[in-house]
């Protein structure tokens, strides 16, 4: 059954909100991309090898084409081609004009944009700022139920001004407020979809339906068809009121198996594969007319600890096993050294990282003497819970073998996907392993969904932290506009996590794309956003 412009099988709602995770989680999984070849990286060419169908291999399906009901990498991939956000980031994750040309905020709390004209959605609505409006007002309609609505829960008022001037007021000051409308969320729907979509929610249909099957951005690609579990194809808007992409079609397929994507794109079948395993990265590079993307990212990969059950809500047990894994071990030897280890939740990359912050370091000795001291000296029985990927089993299986070391025996469970977060997300784990993509490289959306109590389950606080003292650290740090007090507020943040350590915080991935030498122009931010707009395929 094909998804089409016409007709299309939705997803329950159910399985839209199991998504909230990814998104944040980097899975199934958020400087300068480098390139192979001589003119691999951003060069447009000339006209006359503009163009092509590229085909682009991914691990995982889409969940839903609906920004508001979104959360995961595969999702956003797509999305990102047909609609558009007020604000972009560009590589080095700096502030850049969307569909918004300019803005200052003109006093602590109140926001002014200024939106680009002529500007129209690909059903030919114009965009203004009292679609802008209906658009953000929609994602903190609790109706809709989007699980980054916490994105834009400070936002109190959002006034039309003029015709393409928009004005938004603040609870309190919020200066990440534009990082945050460059996230998922924030992408503008074509009002005539929004009616649409309210109109099929009073009639029973689940929030966002209407989107799902009929996806109408202002993007430089519009959407074609889904064949769901198969391919999602895009096609150039040849409409599009900045200079049009250079593609004729963009086609995401779903290849889950690793072999299989390399195959595929030795073939030419495909032109991009994406994840690239760092196992398979030395065949790829190896392999003539074949070229390796890497890119550092701004995320996390993480073994989680559910403190809401027992032992893990002893802050002992939880500082004992982050001694007991030897995270060099996993970098190495799971990772081949692509990546660095993570000493706290924040990248380097990202605004607020400290980098005179020291995590629990690796001493098996210290390990045992506080489980002694939680009551455990013989250890105890646990599990371990990841998805169906090749590094994260294998992560799993190495702290198996590591916390046996220290007297803790583990069973690894591997689910399907949606089912693992589905079940993270309801707190039936004990351990887990997951990765969160920092979308906006802000502190801010590196902390707030992950730790802070009020977003415990679906919005991204998967560890069931609930802290009074980091929570106001959390929110007094959101609200703070003096930068050097705000980033000593996050120093603070990322010292209480050390202690309290909810999480073992374990790398900061590089991530890796196998890409075909015809490709030319593609480029990757360090959410893991591929930017396809200048990407064409040499003739």
């Amino acid at each position: 059954m094909k998804f089409t412009k016409s007709s299309i099988l939705f997803l329950v709602v159910t399985v839209v909100l199991s998504l909230v995770l990814v998104a944040c989680a980097s899975e199934p999984d958020e400087e300068t991309s480098s390139s192979g070849g001589d003119d691999s990286s951003n060069d447009s060419g000339g006209e006359e090898s503009a163009g092509g169908d590229l085909v682009i291999a991914k691990n995982s399906d889409a969940v839903t084409l609906d920004p508001a009901g979104a959360n995961d990498v595969p999702s956003f991939d797509v999305q990102y081609n047909i609609f558009e956000t007020l604000v972009t980031k560009d590589g080095e994750m700096e502030d850049q004009p969307g569909l918004a040309e300019s803005w200052e905020m003109v006093d602590d709390t109140t926001w002014e944009f200024k939106l680009q004209e002529g500007v129209t959605f690909h059903d030919g609505a114009e965009f203004n700022a009292e679609v802008a409006k209906m658009n953000i007002e929609r994602i903190q309609d609790p109706d809709v139920a989007s699980p980054n609505s916490h994105l834009f829960e400070m936002i109190t008022e959002v006034n039309v001004v003029d015709d393409y001037t928009l004005e938004l007021i603040t609870e309190y000051p919020f200066p990440s407020l534009t990082s945050n409308l460059a996230h998922g969320i924030g992408q503008m729907i074509s009002p005539n979809v929004i009616e649409e979509d309210y109109a099929a929610m009073e009639n029973g249909e689940d929030p966002g339906s209407v989107v799902n099957e009929n996806p109408i951005g202002t993007g430089y690609f519009k959407f074609d068809e889904w064949t769901p579990g198969q391919e999602i194809r895009l096609v150039k808007n040849e409409d599009y009121w900045d200079e049009p992409a250079l593609l004729d079609s963009v086609t995401f397929k779903v290849v889950p198996e690793d072999l299989t994507r390399i195959a595929e794109l030795e073939t030419g079948s495909t032109h991009v594969s994406s994840p690239l395993s760092p196992s398979d990265l030395a065949q790829i590079e190896g392999t003539d007319g074949l070229w390796v993307n890497r890119q550092t990212s701004t995320g996390i990969d993480y073994l989680g600890f559910n403190m809401s059950k027992e032992p893990y809500d002893d802050k002992l047990v939880r500082q004992a096993i982050t001694h007991a894994i030897d995270k060099e071990q996993i970098l190495e030897g799971i990772y081949n050294g692509v990546g660095i280890p993570a000493h706290g939740p924040l990248a380097p990359s990202v605004v607020g990282y400290d980098d005179s912050i020291e995590g629990l370091e690796y001493d098996p000795e210290k390990a045992k003497e506080l489980l002694a001291e939680a009551g455990f000296e013989d250890g105890f029985s646990t599990t371990i819970w990841t998805n169906d990927n090749r590094e994260r089993i294998d992560i799993a299986t190495n702290v198996q073998q590591q916390l046996a070391e220290v007297g803790i025996e583990v069973e690894v469970e591997v689910l399907e996907w949606g089912a693992y977060l589905d079940k993270v997300m309801n707190g039936e784990q004990d351990m887990y392993i997951v990765g969160w993509s920092n979308s906006t490289g802000d502190a801010d959306f590196g902390l707030y969904p992950m730790f802070h109590s009020s977003n415990v389950g679906p919005p991204g606080n998967l560890s069931f932290t609930e802290n009074d003292e980091l929570d106001q650290l959390l929110e007094d740090a959101r609200r703070e506009t003096d930068e050097e007090k705000r980033l000593e507020l996050y120093s603070e943040v990322q010292e209480k996590l050390i202690d309290l350590a909810p999480l073992n915080y374990i790398l900061h991935q590089e991530y890796l794309t196998g890409v075909r030498d015809e490709v030319k122009g593609l480029s990757q931010l360090p959410t893991k956003r591929f930017e396809l707009k200048d990407v064409y395929l040499e003739q």
